[in-house]
């Protein structure tokens, strides 16, 4: 699903990127981008991504315009996991879901159902795993009974090596089995 959004200016600075233009800042806040902190729009590194990625966002620091290179390099010495944060991002908005900042459980996600950024509250919480990284059952379980009890559906996104994203829905009682699993 693309999103109709003209090419936003943003200027890059120690606490990140931030939309220079007002129209700028109201179009991208109404589709579920950023943050506001002090009357300026701040994006996340992933959202910068991908909005770089996408061709709707022109990044300057100072008078350089700030490269998608330029930008993964300075997210990863921010965050070891934008890349992953960034993937996953990528692929929820190309699905049409907006995807805000989770509720600190790793790599994650609250994440809104089509067309209810807004007027709902998020359905699901994703979690980015890549592949390969192991986690143990025990804090996937935590996890998980948290996320339950929030009354949102837990999902893990694998990120495999070629970049593709596959989601896994999980609940409770699997997980249980496989904690008395010999």
């Amino acid at each position: 699903m693309s999103e109709d959004i003209q090419l936003v200016s943003g200027r890059l600075s120690e606490n990140g990127v931030y939309i220079v233009s007002v129209k700028g800042k109201s179009e991208l806040e109404e589709k579920g981008y950023g943050d506001v902190k002090d009357k300026k729009l701040y994006l996340k590194d992933y959202e910068t991504l991908f909005l770089i990625y996408s061709g709707r966002l022109k990044v300057r620091k100072g008078r350089s315009i700030i490269t998608l290179d330029d930008m993964v390099e300075f997210a990863l010495r921010r965050d070891p996991d934008a890349w992953t944060k960034f993937l996953i991002y990528r692929d929820l908005r190309s699905r049409g879901y907006v995807a805000k900042e989770g509720f600190g459980f790793g790599v994650d996600f609250r994440v809104y159902s089509r067309g209810e950024f807004r007027v709902k509250p998020a359905k699901y919480v994703v979690s980015g795993l890549d592949q390969g990284r192991e986690i143990t059952v025990k804090n996937m379980s935590k996890s998980v009974d948290q996320i339950s009890r929030m009354g949102k559906e837990p999902i893990v996104a694998v990120i495999e090596s070629r970049g593709e994203v596959i989601y896994y829905k999980i609940s409770r009682e699997r997980l249980e089995n496989l904690k008395t699993a010999p």
